[in-house]
């Protein structure tokens, strides 16, 4: 990965809908060798995709709470009967396995407490292998999802 390809992620990363005639001009390339090393970022896997930020609040997700989950036990099965039960909760909108403790960060967007206060009753406090359940409400997004530095 050189120079050019670096500036084409920093550019993509912010204004992931540039057209590659665009693109190509910001980073001093003709349009057909800017492509191909697009092309070639996304088929070696360093660009994973692309999707639209959407506000939180405008689609009733505005109520941004962080969850932190210890397991009982880190055998493979507890591990990956909590894990595949997780990922079937669209209201977990991530999920971040860690060392130490707590075992894991859950990032959680409902529209209000009533919804995580139903959610926690009736899905997360149900999770397989769920020793302990602690939730912070955001107070308020600084930085959300972020630009990888490049």
């Amino acid at each position: 990965m050189d120079v050019t390809d670096r500036a084409i992620l920093r550019l993509l990363q912010v204004e992931g809908r540039l057209s590659n005639l665009e693109l190509a001009e910001r980073v001093r390339l003709t349009p057909s060798p800017c492509l191909r090393r697009v092309r070639n970022l996304e088929e070696s896997g360093v660009i994973t995709g692309y999707r639209a930020v959407v506000d939180p609040a405008a689609v009733g997700r505005g109520f941004q709470v962080v969850a932190y989950v210890e397991l009982e036990g880190q055998d493979a099965e507890t591990v990956t009967a909590f894990e595949a039960a997780v990922m079937e909760i669209d209201d977990v909108v991530e999920c971040l396995r860690m060392f130490g403790r707590p075992d894991y960060v859950l990032r959680v967007a409902v529209p209000d407490m009533e919804a995580y206060s139903q959610l926690c009753l009736e899905r997360l406090g149900r999770l397989p292998g769920l020793d302990k359940l602690t939730s912070q409400i955001a107070m308020k997004a600084l930085k959300p999802g972020g630009v990888l530095p490049l």
